[in-house]
């Protein structure tokens, strides 16, 4: 695992100093799903750029013991208002017995923006994921997932709403994030302090499977623009419900923003 932790590193090493930061970078507005909070907002990434997340989740499950979730994510602007990701969950579950770690499944995904925000509509966009059983914690089938995403602003505060449906097979879930039979949410933001640094309220409710329990959770979260082109993270969980969802949640992760010349078609670099 250190040997696979230490070539990582120096890849990312390697990979930062073949790269040309995204210009007018403002990345710690643009929400993503889990990053501070479960509430992603309706904009892609930018045309022919990358980003890199690699956030960590620790919860504090009611009567469950606890999960340890780290969710590397690449994301590319495949077009414009159009971006492509993939995500490779790693988790650790312990129930009192030991940390049990392991790969909790590969989630590929696609999200498109229909429409940025104009004085009688708010900003719209579809997206959809398929997430493999591809590792010990990644659950017995395959899922898919369609969400709709609005955002509309007001000066420094905006508003957003997720709705979302999954189906396939629900003999097991993956332990980390997996895709619901339904999920919802409502979250605001407001920048602060020369617009650097974004907070967001949360409530958001789901049902793994039919027949399950609702999970209620609100949380509350912060993005810091640290550079122009790395963002700091860091949210907090916790449920409404008795019985369902984390006693306590923590979220902290860092992202960077950046496009590789040599992708970047003649005139645009």
């Amino acid at each position: 695992m250190q040997a696979l932790c230490t070539a990582a590193t120096a890849a990312g090493l390697s990979l930062y100093f073949l790269v040309t930061p995204v210009s007018a970078q403002i990345d710690y507005r643009n929400l993503d799903d889990d990053r501070p909070v479960v509430t992603e907002d309706a904009y892609p990434v930018e045309r022919y750029a990358f980003e890199l997340l690699a956030p960590y989740r620790f919860e504090d499950e009611a009567g469950a013991g606890q999960l340890h979730i780290a969710i590397p994510e690449a994301a590319y602007g495949l077009a414009r208002n159009a971006q492509i990701g993939v995500k490779l969950p790693v988790a650790g579950a312990d129930e009192g017995t030991g940390t049990d770690w392991g790969l909790a499944g590969l989630r590929v995904f696609g999200l498109y923006n229909f429409n940025t925000e104009s004085r009688g509509l708010p900003a719209f966009s579809l997206r959809a994921d398929a997430s493999f059983p591809v590792g010990s914690l990644a659950g017995e089938g395959t899922r898919f997932a369609i969400k709709g995403i609005a955002t509309r602003s007001w000066g420094r505060m905006r508003l957003h709403a997720n709705v979302a449906g999954g189906f396939g097979s629900e003999d097991a879930l993956s332990v980390a994030e997996p895709l619901n039979r339904w999920s919802a949410s409502l979250a605001a933001d407001r920048t602060f302090f020369r617009s650097s640094i974004l907070l967001i309220g949360e409530v958001a409710a789901s049902q793994a499977v039919q027949g399950a329990p609702t999970a209620v959770n609100v949380s509350l979260g912060g993005r810091w623009q640290w550079t122009p082109t790395l963002v700091l993270d860091a949210g907090l969980s916790r449920r409404l419900h008795s019985g369902i969802g984390p006693d306590i949640a923590l979220t902290i992760g860092l992202s960077h923003a950046f496009a590789i010349r040599g992708l970047m078609p003649a005139g645009s670099q």
